[in-house]
């Protein structure tokens, strides 16, 4: 992407026989597949790592009842926000808008713009926490993994996960050179395998335990708590982390500006939806249901790194290494659209410095040509290097899921998705859609709240402990 990649959304031009649109240097490519592996990628994360806890807090019906509710209104915001993509304009034809942010300035104005840019940002930033966090988790859980092996299941075996964290963080400095999603298709395809590895590995050794035993732990009310009060922070971290685990609004119309036409980007990124959520719930409520049945009231916050599991090691290692591979795809999903924004803005508010425009041509041995810009540079590693830095400092698995989960739920997912249907639809205040929809919005915005005041609970928690 060259300099003029950092212009505003260009107006839709149709090229007539033509099945990749080419606008402002973009080839766009991507298929209802590739879109499906950038979703799966995103949201198949480290959440599924933390569902049987979450199951466990719940019960037996209220856990999987929470994940396939969630499942659903995943479904229909994504559905809502799918259709966001283009704006009519009556003197030039659809406008594209190529980011959540975009959609959110042309339908609901530039005060809209600011609420919804906080909440955007913080929220991808924290996915880059809470992945630093994870794959920290999981590399150190491989070390631990050989280390039971060898001295026993009672040895010490205790390390710290903060180098694990730095390696992670030098890893995705590199990586963050991507200049776009345009450009990490690949990517996209390796973490999403990754995912369904680890995933398939979670859900395989929690049934083969089950059947080891004879026996599904668990009860109805899920794991006992010493007092209502703590039982009640709980459940509503529990509902934190699984709505950490499902929403993907804030990347839905990037993932949805590389599909190619015809058909329709909103038709396309419809069905990749509602392949990815339909196969992400089979692997959560897999995860999720047979690791609770396993371990009852001993179930671990971290599925594949709280040592429930001990044998095969060598399974455990490579669950872990896959985790950490997904995670570095994943991180980059999440952190591709803030570092968009952060290109396009710069550029806007200072098009005649050459730190932020100018490219430089450079050639590495057995790699294709690359354009360095310093901007990027710059900011891409400050930014990594102070995502590492809080996830040392904060590294608290379930409460961070939990606390960004629910931050970021209802502005995100719900609110502003329902708001720009009711623009771009023209649906009328007090109509039947209109009050379905509201009522919608305030039951997750009810949920969200709830979830948001335990999770900080249990970072405030942990932080004193």
């Amino acid at each position: 992407m060259g300099e003029e990649g950092f212009d505003k959304a260009p107006l839709l031009v149709e090229v007539p026989n033509e099945p990749h649109q080419v606008e402002g240097g973009i080839v766009r490519t991507g298929t209802q597949w590739s879109a499906t592996s950038h979703i799966i990628t995103a949201v198949i994360g480290s959440g599924v790592l933390s569902l049987a806890w979450s199951v466990g807090q719940l019960g037996w019906i209220g856990g999987p009842t929470a994940l396939i509710t969630f499942a659903a209104v995943t479904s229909v915001q994504a559905s809502l926000l799918a259709d966001c993509y283009k704006s009519p304009d009556p003197e030039h034809g659809p406008i594209r808008n190529r980011s959540y942010m975009e959609a959110v300035r042309l339908n609901l104005g530039e005060k809209s713009l600011w609420v919804c840019g906080f909440f955007q940002q913080t929220g991808l930033f924290g996915c880059a926490v809470a992945y630093t966090i994870t794959s920290g988790n999981s590399m150190r859980a491989i070390q631990k993994s050989n280390c039971y092996h060898k001295e026993g299941h009672e040895a010490p075996c205790s390390y710290s996960d903060s180098f694990y964290m730095i390696l992670f963080g030098a890893v995705q400095i590199v990586l963050c050179l991507i200049p776009d999603f345009h450009e990490m298709a690949w990517l996209s395809i390796l973490a999403a395998i990754m995912s369904f590895a680890y995933s398939s590995i979670g859900f395989g050794l929690g049934l083969a335990k089950v059947i080891g035993d004879r026996k599904i732990k668990g009860s109805i009310s899920g794991i006992a708590m010493p007092s209502t009060a703590q039982k009640v922070w709980r459940v509503s971290q529990a509902l934190g982390d699984i709505a950490f685990a499902y929403p993907y609004s804030i990347i839905l119309l990037e993932i949805e500006d590389t599909l190619k036409s015809p058909p329709a980007e909103h038709k396309t990124m419809k069905k990749a939806s509602m392949v990815a959520v339909f196969i992400t719930t089979f692997f959560y409520l897999c995860c999720g249901c047979f690791g609770y049945a396993a371990f009852g009231d001993e179930t671990p916050g971290n599925l594949l790194t709280g040592f429930g599991f001990y044998e095969p090691y060598w399974l455990i290692d490579f669950a872990n290494v896959c985790i950490v591979i997904h995670l570095v795809g994943g991180y980059q999903v999440y952190s591709q659209p803030l570092f968009s924004f952060i290109d396009r803005w710069s550029a806007e508010r200072f098009p005649d410095s050459r730190f932020v425009t100018k490219f430089y041509p450079v050639k590495l041995p057995l790699l294709p040509p690359y354009r360095l810009n310093l901007l990027r540079l710059c900011f891409r590693t400050v930014y990594v290097i102070t995502t590492t830095g809080l996830a040392i400092y904060f590294p608290f698995f379930n409460q961070v899921l939990g606390l960004l989960g629910s931050f970021s739920f209802w502005p995100l997912a719900i609110y502003f998705p329902v708001e720009m249907y009711f623009v771009q639809r023209k649906v009328a205040p007090w109509s039947k859609p209109w009050v379905v929809l509201q009522v919608f919005s305030m039951v997750c915005f009810a949920v969200s709240i709830f979830a948001f005041v335990g999770s900080v609970e249990g970072v405030i928690s942990a932080k004193i402990s």
